[in-house]
This record gives structure tokens, C-alpha cells and sequence, in this order.
């Protein structure tokens, strides 16, 4: 993906080395954070099983800062990759920034965040073990940016433009917010099977609108190699739930899915990169469950 001389994001907090305490996953601690959300844990829960149930992991204090003591070593990798996620957030801003002027609507930027092992957010405290996400409480999308180097050794899912994804991914649970759509009476209604169908229409919606931007993205600034469209494929498919439930217990439970399956989130961040089109999100809510 080529970010030539594009700008960084200006709404980006980096809280790199100053979270609440830094927290080191040892092993398979992401990966076990994964399979628990994809087998429909509270995501709640999933910050206590990898905590307690993960004896390489060790907890330390803020690591010292401006007033503190010596600044927190550079890593030049690391800088790179926090430059490239800040220039692709910008991609993001300018793209939805358009598309919903093109509607008639402002666009109100979510924000960056950068973190470090443990972050507090208006949605809860969460450890890196998760996985990006986004919190609709404050508005910001936020990512540890080891998380990049898991996908390529633990998820085997390479490449700047897989990274791409992700961030575009956690900034269309922004835009889906701030359409109007949600699973809050799915959630009240008590049921837990339809409750985690609901969140699957979300999370292929959040990958739908990655393509969407991707669509305009490539229009608008020519960013993509040979390859990037196929990196991105594939991360969807390395973190459908099928694939990751058949990889931890050997069986899928379709009743537990959150996320999607590995075709289906395929599908849709392709749908959506193949025409641009926002309006065609409404799909994820209007088309029975079994035609995702």
C-alpha cells in the first residue's frame, strides 16, 4: 500500500507507554482472546480469563514519561507503524467525510488511540489481548499496535493492507453508529443466539464499509499494489469464526457466531470494495440470516 506523502491524522491520542499498567501477553494470548469472543464470551470475561489463565503474563507500572524519568525507548518499526496507521486514519476521515457531505450530513471524526498493553475507555478498561475495537461511548477507535505483529505470526494474515482493513474495519462501527444502526433490542430481548446474529450483521456491516472506503480510497489516492486487495481477503478470512472455533476445539457452533464466517466477511468487505456503494450496507439488515 503506498502512503506517498498523504497527511497523518490530526485526532489521534497517543497513550503509548502511559496506560494504566503495560501488560506483556505471552504464547497464544491473543489468539486465546479471539476464540473467546467467537464463542460468544462477554467480552468482560475475556479480559479476566486471559489475565488469570495466562502464566507468562506480568504486570508493571506506567513506564516513565515527560516529568518521570527517561522518555520510553523509540522503536523505529513501531514508528512506522504508528505513522502508517495515522495516515490511513486520515484516509478514513477524508473518504466519510465525503460520502456523507455527497448525503446531505457531516461526518463527526472519531479519534485515534494508540496504546500500550491496557487502556482505559468509556466502554470499560480493555487489554491488548482483545484486539482493536472501537467504543461508541467516546467515539475513538483503538489499537496496540503489536496487534499488527500478531496478524502476521499468529494469524498469518501479512501485509500493509490487512492492517488497513482493521483500521478501516473499527472506523465503520463509527459510520454504522452514526447511521443509526445497532442490536440493542436484539441484546434486551434475552436471546443469545439471536442476539450474536444480530452482532454478525454488524461486524459484516463494519467489514462492508472497509470496502466502501476502499473503493473511494483507490479512486481518490491510487494507494494499492498488486496484492493489497488479496492481503486484506485474506485476514478476512484468517479471523472468520468458523475458522477460528474449528482451530481451537476442532468443531464450529454456528449459533455462537459474532463476527461471521471466513466466506462470509470475505464477501461482504468484497461487495463492498467492488461498488462503493454506502446505501448498499442496508443489505446487512434487510437479507434473511442464511443469505449473509
Amino acid at each position: 500500500m503506498r502512503l506517498n506523502d498523504r497527511e497523518e491524522s490530526e485526532n489521534v491520542e497517543d497513550r503509548r507507554g502511559f496506560g494504566p499498567q503495560t501488560v506483556a501477553i505471552g504464547g497464544g494470548g491473543l489468539l486465546l482472546a479471539l476464540v473467546l469472543l467467537v464463542l460468544g464470551v462477554d467480552p468482560r470475561e475475556v479480559q479476566q480469563i486471559v489475565a488469570h489463565g495466562n502464566p507468562q503474563q506480568q504486570r508493571q507500572g506506567p513506564q516513565a514519561g515527560p516529568g518521570g524519568g527517561p522518555p520510553r525507548p523509540v522503536d523505529p518499526e513501531e514508528e512506522k507503524q504508528a505513522h502508517f496507521t495515522k495516515v490511513v486514519f486520515r484516509d478514513t476521515e477524508v473518504i466519510w467525510s465525503e460520502l456523507f457531505a455527497k448525503a446531505g450530513r457531516n461526518y463527526p471524526k472519531p479519534t485515534l488511540v494508540l496504546y500500550t498493553g491496557v487502556v482505559d475507555s468509556a466502554c470499560g478498561q480493555a487489554e491488548s489481548a482483545v484486539g482493536p475495537f472501537y467504543c461508541g461511548g467516546d467515539s475513538k477507535v483503538y489499537i496496540d499496535l503489536d496487534f499488527y505483529k500478531d496478524m502476521q505470526q499468529k494469524l498469518h494474515a501479512p501485509g500493509d493492507f490487512a492492517r488497513a482493513y482493521v483500521v478501516a474495519h473499527e472506523v465503520g462501527h463509527h459510520v454504522q453508529r452514526l447511521l443509526g444502526y445497532n442490536i440493542d433490542d436484539a441484546r434486551r430481548s434475552g436471546d443469545q443466539a439471536e442476539a450474536n446474529r444480530a452482532s454478525v450483521r454488524l461486524e459484516l456491516q463494519a467489514d462492508y464499509f472497509a470496502g466502501v472506503w476502499a473503493f473511494h480510497g483507490q479512486q481518490q489516492f491510487d494507494f494499492l499494489d498488486p496484492g493489497d486487495v488479496e492481503s486484506a481477503l485474506n485476514a478476512a478470512n484468517q479471523i472468520g469464526d468458523d475458522r477460528l472455533q474449528k482451530q481451537a476445539r476442532g468443531r464450529v457452533v454456528p449459533d455462537s457466531f459474532t463476527h461471521g464466517t471466513s466466506a462470509q466477511r470475505m464477501r461482504w468487505f468484497g461487495q463492498g470494495f467492488k461498488t462503493g456503494d454506502v446505501n448498499g450496507a442496508r443489505q446487512l439488515f434487510q437479507l434473511r440470516y442464511e443469505q449473509l
